[in-house]
């Protein structure tokens, strides 16, 4: 078999913020042309990892407009359709067979591996002839198949992270999955313990929301770390009942006697559009500062004690299970990260934050993403670890290069 010594040359489907391709890229690959639809991922990705991404449905692309002799083509094809949390899904959610589009430029491109990704619900789905076309129609284009389901918790993700990868190539060698490197639960020989929620992001805890960047005192520089507030008072709710109207009036009268101006609240705190809805009442669409942003307000505000107590005292109340009220887990590794609402953070006053939930998925601290705080959660749990996808990477590229 020769070996390749020059750049491994990756195509990337379904790419989304591009977790799996920055995994591949970390692991000395390049990158030479990548998809998706999602107009805001597109956005994240071009801005960190590169222009090579074109926005676009891939069912309407040609391989033709694909470059050519890829060595590896790698995908996270959509899982909605597949998942186990769809009691719905079957041969006929016409998004499972979005696969095909991989399979089809795997056919053209005829790359020496390609890697695929997916929920291990696609195991299940018709008692497994989904799985089983799948596997059996990449393996009718030459390739030899194998997969694994991988939890990122064993491979020193702080997060248990079930998903099926799928490995094939074309050249007669062992698929390489990665070892295991950490254990979960019952220690085990030359693993390591898995990597704690708390260890990988305790200390943003008490680090003040802002949609602008942070430097921590370290010299350290956080972005995006900003979180929905909304986790019903079945956590923390006030003690005492507070007017917001009453709240309204009070709060524009002293933003007024001290000269500030809304949209400059709105630029101490970081926030976008936020410190308009304190001092707005009608059709009720206006809110109550959280604790937190109280006292921050009556340092710039410098008003007096009148609401203090009802504002800010709160209490705990009865939880109710629901999973959308979960708790992220502290001393082990987060649950999944998921696309829609994240966890709710151990403080019970906010959702983990975009950063929180991007350093758990492993991205660079330094991986900005853009779009609604809401696009911004879908690009993140919708991704590929990125050091998962570097120890896949690893083992393909050793085999490449004849290391």
């Amino acid at each position: 078999m020769s070996t390749i010594k020059q750049d491994i040359k990756v195509i990337s489907l379904f790419s989304g913020a591009g977790g799996m391709d920055l995994g591949f890229k970390k692991a000395g690959c390049t990158i030479v042309w990548a998809n998706d639809f999602f107009k805001e991922a597109v956005d994240t990705y071009r801005n960190n990892i590169g222009n090579h991404i074109i926005l676009g449905d891939i069912t309407k692309i040609s391989s033709s407009d694909i470059p050519n002799s890829p060595d590896i083509i790698i995908g996270g094809f959509p899982c909605q359709g597949f998942s186990v949390a769809n009691n719905k899904r079957s041969m006929e959610d016409t998004r499972n067979f979005l696969y095909r589009e991989m399979l089809r430029i795997i056919k053209d491109k005829n790359p020496k591996y390609f890697v695929a990704e997916n929920v291990k619900g696609i195991l299940s789905i018709e008692n497994g002839k989904i799985f089983e076309m799948i596997k059996s129609d990449f393996e009718n284009l030459g390739y030899k198949v194998d997969f694994n389901i991988l939890n990122s918790a064993e491979y020193g993700i702080p997060q248990l992270r079930e998903r099926v990868f799928i490995i094939g190539n074309r050249l007669g060698l062992k698929n390489p999955f990665p070892k295991k490197t950490h254990y979960i639960d019952k220690p085990q020989n030359n693993l390591l313990p898995a990597i704690t929620t708390k260890q990988a992001i305790g200390y943003l805890s008490n680090i003040r929301l802002s949609n602008n960047p942070i430097t921590l005192e370290n010299g350290e520089v956080v972005y995006n770390h900003i979180a929905s507030t909304n986790v019903s008072d079945t956590f923390w709710g006030r003690k005492y009942e507070v007017n917001q109207h009453d709240i309204c009036d009070y709060l524009k009268y002293w933003r007024d006697k001290s000269g500030w101006t809304t949209k400059r609240v709105d630029e101490h705190f970081g926030y976008k559009y936020t410190a308009g809805h304190w001092f707005r009442k009608d059709n009720n669409s206006g809110s109550i500062p959280k604790p937190n942003d109280w006292w921050e307000l009556k340092k710039i505000f410098n008003f007096d004690d009148k609401y203090d107590l009802q504002v800010t005292t709160l209490i705990e109340k009865p939880i109710k299970f629901d999973q959308s009220l979960r708790i992220t887990n502290w001393d082990r590794p987060s649950d999944t990260i998921t696309a829609t609402s994240p966890e709710i953070h151990v403080s019970k006053m906010r959702r983990l934050s975009v950063r929180e939930c991007a350093i758990i998925q492993t991205f660079p601290k330094d991986f900005i993403f853009t779009g609604s705080l809401n696009r911004m959660y879908t690009q993140v749990g919708n991704a590929v670890p990125v050091e998962l996808a570097k120890l896949i990477a690893e083992g393909i590229v050793k085999q490449l290069r004849g290391i």
